[in-house]
């Protein structure tokens, strides 16, 4: 999915546009599944009583209830959080129902960082650290591709001075 056109100035252009790491849905996924095996095992246990058929429906409606608070939302979080570099700056974009962003024009970076664990680097992600002339310096975690991200907004930042 492209970045909105209308949200660039004129003479911009996208250079990278992607989500946080999939990392970020694993628990998701995990409680999915939980919820679904548990639903099905506690149903299946009642299957014999005679008021089984409301034990299914309370089943359901708390395993619907659970998969949209735990899982749905958090895809949803995920698909509509944005980090974008552009020609001109770095574009953050998150939130589902209330929207937050920030945006720094590349000739206010100072410095750009990363660093990953070892398992991030086995994931392929890790934390984009931008310093630009506010007072703390800005941390973007589960990055993809964080050394690449990094050389790229490097590239940009060398470009742009």
């Amino acid at each position: 999915m492209a970045y909105p056109d209308d949200l660039l100035v004129d003479g911009e252009r996208v250079v990278l546009h992607t989500h946080p790491h999939g990392k970020m849905l694993i628990s998701p996924v995990l409680v999915l599944l939980l919820v679904v095996a548990l639903c099905v095992f506690l149903a299946a246990l009642v299957r014999d009583q005679p008021w089984a058929p409301i034990a299914w429906i309370v089943l359901a409606a708390v395993g619907v209830g659970l998969v949209a608070w735990r899982t749905l939302v958090q895809v949803l979080r995920w698909r509509t959080t944005h980090f974008v570099v552009t020609t001109r700056r770095v574009l953050v974009r998150e939130g589902v129902l209330s929207r937050t962003g920030i945006d720094i024009p590349m000739s206010r970076i100072n410095s750009v960082q990363f660093r990953h664990t070892v398992l991030e680097r086995f994931l392929g992600c890790g934390t984009l650290v931008i310093e630009s002339a506010s007072d703390e310096p800005l941390e973007f975690t589960d990055v993809p591709r964080v050394e690449k991200v990094h050389a790229l907004l490097y590239q940009e930042v060398a470009e742009d001075v």
